[in-house]
């Protein structure tokens, strides 16, 4: 078994609050526009959420056996955002920046609650040529896979192998069974104008890290950054709405040491989604080789090596009345870049969703979480949890 780094469950424990925004569009239909004057604008919108959540876990290991009560955000944090836009001449000038924090302190750091600036970016538009992004935003390759996840605005997994059960951030959605989490990191991005109606191309340079054994006498370094892409493509087929996508992300890792492996990254990810009347149905998927599969920028600092991780996601939800039913699968197999050794891991989901008003939702969820390790890994783990809280937005 290659220890990898083991990863200790602080790791995914801290997991960086591990998830992403609902999405650009339904954050500005629901903003608060604070100014509005001379071609410029200022806005702010937020989210809060908090779940009571019961975990019931087995993994190897009778210690490790228990129900656990908490009380705590779901998949998504709570933020708060300020949007800025200002016209000037044939440009669009534009900003964001979205402070995320956990609601859970603990006995250990009190009232020391984590936040962090998970987005703060500026664009330049123009209608002819399309937008530019400079700063910190969440990556390409992944990207429509999480963000049309059908269970955003819940709970999701809470593996205690990684920590995730005691941990004081959120929990993990289908981060690590059926998708990487596409990191919010430093980049310069591209968006097209939707040249062709309901084509979109975004292309990014990504700031890249180091995936090779960075604990060698020698030094990791990236001659190039890390590349993503993202191509989508919207229409309409038969009374119904097709979204479909693919994105990716490459990069390379050499070390100063001879004797230190080069790493050579690179992942694919796939989906298409179709919604007709109050019918939704998700699959989405990817493929990657020299890549955490649960951190696209590699969290934790594993030393990774070329070998293989795959996961899909498989999702349907129907829609009545202010009433939403949701059920979820999804599975990752992992080489061993993960945790060190050949597992799979899977989540099965069922969730209802009660919209009382534009601010505000109810949510209730079942899930179930199962690790399948190899012989000794000691990763086995089944852990079955249910959701009920509320969520605030605007």
């Amino acid at each position: 078994m290659h220890n990898n780094k083991r990863v200790p469950a602080r790791f995914l424990q801290l997991a960086l609050g591990a998830s992403v925004a609902l999405g650009m569009a339904q954050q500005a239909a629901a903003e608060i526009v604070l100014y509005d004057k001379d071609d410029t604008t200022f806005s702010t919108d937020g989210y809060i959420n908090a779940f009571y959540v019961s975990s019931d876990v087995d993994r190897e290991g009778e210690q490790f056996d228990r129900r656990q009560s908490r009380v705590k955000m779901g998949f998504l944090p709570n933020w708060l955002g300020f949007n800025f836009g200002k016209q000037v001449d044939d440009l669009k000038l534009g900003g964001r920046a979205s402070f995320w924090v956990t609601i859970n302190d603990s006995e250990t750091n009190g009232t020391d609650t984590a936040i962090d600036v998970r987005q703060f970016y500026g664009t330049v538009s123009n209608p002819e040529w399309g937008e530019v992004l400079v700063g910190k935003d969440f990556g390409l390759f992944s990207r429509s896979n999480i963000f049309l996840d059908e269970l955003l605005a819940g709970y999701g997994n809470v593996s205690d192998t990684l920590g995730l059960v005691d941990g004081t951030g959120v929990s993990f959605g289908n981060i690590g069974t059926g998708y990487p989490y596409p990191f919010p990191t430093s980049q310069i991005t591209y968006r097209n104008n939707n040249l062709v109606e309901g084509l979109r191309v975004a292309v990014g340079i990504m700031d890249p890290v180091d995936t090779n054994d960075d604990s060698a006498v020698g030094k990791s370094y990236q001659e190039e950054p890390r590349l993503e892409s993202e191509v989508s493509y919207q229409f309409q087929l038969g009374g119904s709405t097709i979204y479909t996508w693919i994105n990716g992300g490459y990069q390379t890792s050499e070390n100063t040491d001879d004797t230190v492996d080069d790493v050579t990254s690179k992942g694919l990810g796939y989906g298409v989604q179709a919604k007709m009347a109050g019918f939704s149905v998700t699959a989405s998927g990817f493929q990657a080789k020299g890549i955490n599969p649960f951190f696209t920028n590699n969290a934790g600092e594993a030393t990774l090596r070329e070998i293989d991780s795959d996961g899909y996601l498989l999702q349907g939800s129907y829609t009545w009345g202010k009433n939403r039913l949701a059920l979820s699968y999804g599975k990752t197999e992992d080489d061993g870049n993960g945790l060190g050794s050949a597992a799979d891991y899977e989540t099965r989901g069922i969730a209802y969703f009660r919209t009382i008003n534009d601010n505000l939702k109810l949510v209730a969820e079942y899930n179930q979480y199962q690790i399948d390790g190899e012989d000794g890994s000691g990763l086995d783990e089944d852990t079955d949890t249910l959701a009920v809280g509320a969520v605030l937005s605007w």
